[in-house]
């Protein structure tokens, strides 16, 4: 019989397949007997291609940032750019939300987020931030993108609007007024993301123009 075509397992295999685990059991499903067993290989053959469950991380967030676009930080209209980048960036996350609270925290090692941090320094530097400034907007924008994918503001509220009258007015008339909105309800996470992300860039160009 000849060796088959396609290697039964690589770094990438057993990346994707941790991924899927965490989309559909959440992060406690992480383990490398159920990621062996979802394969359907001894735990041991995990071994070969991954060191540890942190470099099994390593290499599921090397997958991720694979699928965000840096293209938009190329473009010479440096606000049009960073907001296509932004958002190119919350959507994969967006799809890979328990991935968030298992990264946040961790040392940057993976390669391609390394080049995509330095794709977006640069660009911040282009537009005229200074080192610094470049990285504090940065990390602004990394808050922004990754706290909106991982919490849902719309999700909290799951009475109808008019259901919190009479004692909560406030929200009840926020709830219904947004509701008119285009997108309804279901579309406030985004134009959340979206004001937010106005008001960065907005602060930004303030800052840039004053210096």
């Amino acid at each position: 019989m000849g060796r088959p075509s396609q290697p039964l397992l690589s770094r990438a295999i057993i990346a994707r397949a941790a991924l899927e685990l965490l989309n559909e059991e959440g992060p406690d499903a992480l383990k490398m007997r159920s990621l062996a067993d979802r394969l359907g290989v001894r735990g041991a053959s995990l071994y070969h291609h991954v060191a540890s469950k942190d470099d099994l991380l390593d290499a599921a967030s090397e997958l991720l940032n694979e699928e965000i676009d840096l293209g938009p930080l190329q473009d010479p209209q440096w606000r049009r750019g960073i907001a296509e980048y932004a958002r190119g960036y919350r959507r994969v996350y967006l799809q890979h939300p328990h991935m968030i609270a298992l990264v946040a925290r961790r040392r940057v090692e993976a390669d391609r987020a390394l080049i995509g941090y330095d794709a977006l320094l640069a660009a911040l530097v282009g537009a005229g931030c200074t080192p610094a400034g470049a990285a504090e907007a940065a990390a602004a924008l990394d808050y922004l993108v990754l706290g909106s994918a991982l919490e849902t503001f719309t999700a909290g509220f799951t009475r109808a609007p008019a259901d919190y009258r009479p004692d909560y007015p406030a929200l009840a008339d926020s709830l219904e007024s947004t509701g008119t909105r285009p997108g309804g309800l279901a579309g406030l996470d985004d134009r959340g993301f979206e004001l937010g992300l106005r008001f960065l860039l907005d602060g930004l160009a303030a800052q840039l123009a004053q210096a």
